[in-house]
């Protein structure tokens, strides 16, 4: 379904020309073309690039948030949110509805991005740690999730491997490596 707003219509552009190409490969022209705007409609609603990306990457990151919500309250055994999180991305990148997280692929390029881009990839990268490091610690009062180290080391190791997970998913072409990869992460996690 195509949003009806043109500055969320003009958001979904970027995200796909972020993935395709990276912060630097494209234009509000690139974008202008795809959703059949002027640049300066574009530039209406996001007078910077900086303004866009930074705006996509806040809109990503309370998405991201509502959906850990969401698993809290559907899936309450931490074992079982983390093998849900890794299994959101197994399908995702398996049928290539969201086969790369956008800031992970925004963070590869940090030196090359504006200062408050930056800041917003590392507040999404924090605000997921900090939700891993929590689902961690739980399942490790709980029982069924086995530390061997402090759970805000073991968040930023889960996370690491997961994002590095999609990268050799997407180099390799294969989707499938993206669970060779995580699946032995899991098993090690979860053996309580």
């Amino acid at each position: 379904m195509k949003p009806n707003n043109t500055a969320e219509e003009i958001l979904t552009c970027t995200r796909s020309l972020i993935m395709s190409s990276g912060y630097n490969g494209f234009s509000y022209a690139d974008i202008s073309k795809v959703v059949g705007v002027r640049n300066a409609t574009i530039h209406h609603h996001f007078p910077t690039k900086a303004d866009l990306v930074r705006a996509l990457i806040v809109d990503y990151r309370w998405k991201a948030q509502v959906g850990m919500a969401e698993l809290e309250r559907n899936v309450p055994a931490p074992d079982d949110q983390l093998r849900a999180y890794v299994h959101y991305w197994e399908s995702c990148i398996a049928d290539g509805t969201a086969p790369f997280c956008i800031c992970a692929l925004l963070a590869a390029q940090v030196p090359a991005l504006p200062d408050d881009v930056v800041l917003e990839v590392r507040a999404h990268f924090k605000a997921l740690a900090d939700w891993f490091a929590s689902v961690l610690e739980r399942g490790a009062q709980q029982g069924t999730i086995r530390l061997t180290t402090s759970a805000a080391a073991e968040a930023e190791s889960f996370m690491a491997t997961v994002h590095g997970a999609m990268l050799s998913a997407r180099a390799s072409g294969d989707a499938h490596v993206f669970t060779v990869i995580t699946e032995p992460l899991l098993k090690r996690l979860l053996q309580a």
